[in-house]
């Protein structure tokens, strides 16, 4: 009980707070929460991994941290159709403030187009820095859920995994006498473009209605 006291408590909020936060108990009580939320997928409970979902996703800490990751990102410095980003530890606070699940709508995607090497231009949508915030903040709660269920030996866009992890496992198993002799490589072309939503949702009902609770 007193973790939780601990994580709805919000600390003060004065615009100054912001350079005197203690970053290292934000992210350690964080954490718990995530290990927690980790615990009771491992054991099946899902009603209890949405609540705890949900009292993550309405932490102060958590929404600190959720601020903290887009404002420092390589993509901090890049408004949306808004225009707003945030600079000042004021503007941090205040926007940490307004981070509530229930009244959040998300905007409109900011269309730009990067040039390819080829001469092409490749199309980027970016998001405005409160709709990355927002889905910072439902990541942190998210993360433990697929970091539970993911394959073991699946590295891409994982916490803690690089290429080198892939290359390790793949000499593991490509090391020993009875192993295959070939690796094959794979692109799959617009992959994240074309995926097939409605295919994922009937296929991952349970994992989804996890991901459902903090929404």
């Amino acid at each position: 009980m007193t973790a939780l006291k601990t994580m709805t408590g919000a600390p003060s909020t004065k615009k100054s707070d912001w350079d005197s936060i203690d970053w290292s108990k934000v992210k350690s009580q964080v954490k718990r929460m995530q290990m927690r939320i980790a615990k009771a997928i491992r054991e099946k409970r899902v009603g209890k991994a949405k609540a705890l979902q949900r009292l993550l996703s309405s932490s102060f800490y958590t929404k600190l941290l959720a601020v903290k990751r887009v404002t420092e990102n390589k993509g901090g410095k890049t408004a949306g159709v808004d225009k707003v980003i945030w600079k000042t530890p004021g503007q941090k606070i205040r926007a940490v403030q307004s981070l509530k699940r229930r009244s959040y709508e998300t905007q409109p995607l900011r269309r730009v187009y990067i040039p390819k090497r080829n001469g092409k231009l490749r199309p980027l949508s970016i998001p405005t820095i409160k709709c990355r915030a927002m889905q910072a903040l439902y990541l942190l709660g998210l993360e433990p859920i697929a970091e539970t269920l993911a394959d073991p030996n699946s590295y891409g866009f994982r916490p803690k995994r690089s290429t080198a992890d892939a290359i390790e496992q793949c000499f593991k198993l490509g090391a020993k006498d009875y192993s295959p002799q070939w690796i094959l490589e794979g692109d799959i072309k617009s992959c994240f473009d074309k995926i097939n939503h409605d295919w994922l949702l009937a296929n991952m009902s349970d994992f989804v209605e996890v991901h459902r609770g903090i929404s």
